[in-house]
């Protein structure tokens, strides 16, 4: 386990697939563009890319799931215990934030959401299904949101958002790139803020 002493933000990552916006994190802290240590990352897919993203930037990395403890929200939350994590970041999560973490980490677990939030969120609300439902209501402009994560799916307070324009001609998977090309300018810019306002509090 990772006990180095330093004054940075601990980082917890919770990730189901690919990873590039915890990697995007992590060159972010790199660059000193936020006061954050990537500690510790948990995943519930042992295939996803973001174990490999730990792997090759030595960040420890487990795989909890329902395959693999009986309670995998109690099993999370004393992982990030014992990494003395500040503060936990929804890089891409599939699954349901339980109770144990909500109570564990209040107001401390972030997420960015492919939408201008409360548009297109919810249960089942994620990835293509998001940009569809973008395109079937003719929206004119979607985007990024990133909020703090509560008992309900996508309702937590509101930190920041980044809106592109839909175009004509645009389809879920277009979408889906300028909405990540935003999700790495907006989530690593409103993580930092959020570590400054907690750390004056």
């Amino acid at each position: 386990m990772n006990k180095l002493v330093t004054n940075k933000t601990r980082l917890g990552f919770l990730a189901s697939g690919a990873g590039s916006n915890f990697l995007n994190i992590i060159e972010s802290c790199r660059a000193n563009a936020l006061n954050g240590l990537p500690i510790l990352l948990i995943s519930n897919n042992s295939n996803s890319g973001a174990i490999q993203i730990a792997k090759q930037n030595n960040i420890d990395y487990f795989h909890i799931s329902s395959k693999t403890c009986s309670d995998p929200d109690l099993e999370i939350t004393r992982k990030m215990k014992e990494y003395n994590i500040d503060l936990v970041i929804l890089a891409g999560y599939m699954k349901k934030i339980g109770s144990e973490m909500l109570a564990e980490f209040p107001s401390r677990i972030l997420n960015i959401h492919p939408s201008l939030l409360p548009r297109h969120g919810g249960a089942g609300m994620f990835g293509e299904k998001v940009h569809r439902a973008v395109l079937e209501s003719r929206d004119k402009k979607t985007g990024a949101t990133v909020h703090l994560v509560n008992e309900e799916f996508d309702k937590g307070r509101i930190l920041g958002q980044l809106e592109v324009d839909v175009a004509m001609g645009d389809t879920a998977e277009s979408l889906a790139s300028k909405v990540l090309a935003v999700e790495h300018i907006l989530y690593p810019k409103i993580i930092s803020e959020y570590i400054g306002q907690i750390n004056n509090t």
